[in-house]
């Protein structure tokens, strides 16, 4: 079984930045395949960008803003949100993909205009 646990939320004003964090324990030998999604309020949960191997892909909305990264020896991955904007306020999950699939607990990131 997998853990995550996100960190690096806050409040931040629109053009700002935060790096989100996540940390992963537990049965996590051989995770090849992790994501960030988010949930704004009212909407569903979204992609954000997702790391399988060496290969990186990022929704539209966020593409040259926001940076995907992953460190192996910390069991970490991470979320660099540059230039934020109001419509990026929400809820950012942490996720591995099958078959070690786990979600984190969320981490809010709230940005004001």
């Amino acid at each position: 079984q997998v853990q995550l646990v996100e960190s690096g939320g806050g409040l931040v004003q629109t053009g700002g930045a935060l790096r989100l964090s996540c940390v992963a324990s537990g049965n996590i030998d051989g995770i090849d395949a992790m994501a960030w999604y988010r949930q704004a309020p009212g909407k569903q949960r979204e992609l954000v960008a997702n790391m399988i191997g060496n290969n990186i892909k990022y929704i539209d909305s966020v593409e040259g803003r926001f940076v995907i990264s992953r460190d192996n020896a910390k069991n970490a991955l991470y979320l660099q949100l540059n230039d934020l904007k109001p419509e990026d306020t929400g809820v950012y999950y942490c996720h591995t993909y099958p078959p070690f699939k786990a979600w984190g607990q969320g981490t809010q990131v709230t940005v004001s205009s």
